[in-house]
């Protein structure tokens, strides 16, 4: 199939995805206006730093004037993903030029990542497509800034869209991401893990320090397993 082809493939199949990201980022758009930040600002730091998670505690963490080093702390913690996620990566695109390895590396989210990961898992020859995924990619990423943006815009005339659930889609996404990614439930023990370190460390240290010890956790027991395999 042509890269072409391949990228228009990535980006019909994210669709679902797509349509399911537009409640989401209308709520941190709304969010973010909520807590005293400009449109430009809100749409500069979606094009700027392309993780929706990090997005919502930055924008629950902001004050006028905001505190930078904090904000900056907080979005490399919660980001922390992304090394492992970009290592798992890096396998696949060696040999491309740097501009599209950069490329990849600049739209990758959770959501790309992993359906690009189902898909090579799908194929004949277990094949990352890079086209698929600048596809699924690029549809997400223009989806995310358009209607954060719209979120800004329009988030003061509809006051606090939480009240409408809209935020759980967030969760909803995630949920069928990993339904994608079921291998059993063996090979679900360190999912398992990191779900329990970071429940327990939300609930005794303060800040997204979950995110990481969660991560971290997960990753030992994933190391231990495949020793012992």
């Amino acid at each position: 199939m042509s890269t072409h082809k391949e990228f228009i493939r990535g980006l019909v199949a994210a669709i679902p995805i797509m349509i399911s990201f537009i409640p989401f980022s209308l709520v941190l758009g709304a969010q973010a206006i909520q807590r005293g930040m400009a449109t430009g600002e809100i749409s500069l730091m979606v094009a700027m730093n392309f993780a929706g998670g990090s997005e919502f505690v930055a924008v629950n963490l902001w004050t006028s004037p905001p505190h930078l080093l904090l904000l900056a702390f907080m979005t490399l913690l919660v980001n922390s993903r992304h090394i492992l996620m970009g290592a798992a990566l890096t396998p696949y695109l060696q040999g491309l030029p740097k501009k599209k390895v950069l490329l990849a590396l600049f739209f990758m989210c959770d959501e790309s990542w992993a359906m690009s990961f189902a898909d090579a898992k799908k194929s004949t020859n277990q094949r990352f497509n890079y086209h698929y995924y600048i596809g699924a990619s690029l549809g997400l990423y223009l989806t995310w800034v358009i209607f954060t943006t719209i979120g800004a815009l329009v988030g003061p005339l509809i006051g606090d869209v939480t009240h409408y659930g809209f935020d759980m889609a967030f969760v909803a996404v995630f949920l069928v991401l990993l339904k994608g990614m079921w291998k059993g439930v063996v090979a679900a023990i360190p999912w398992l893990v990191s779900l329990i370190v970071a429940v327990v460390s939300y609930l005794i240290l303060p800040g997204a320090w979950y995110v990481l010890c969660g991560a971290i956790a997960g990753l030992i027991v994933a190391f231990i397993m495949a020793h012992y395999d």
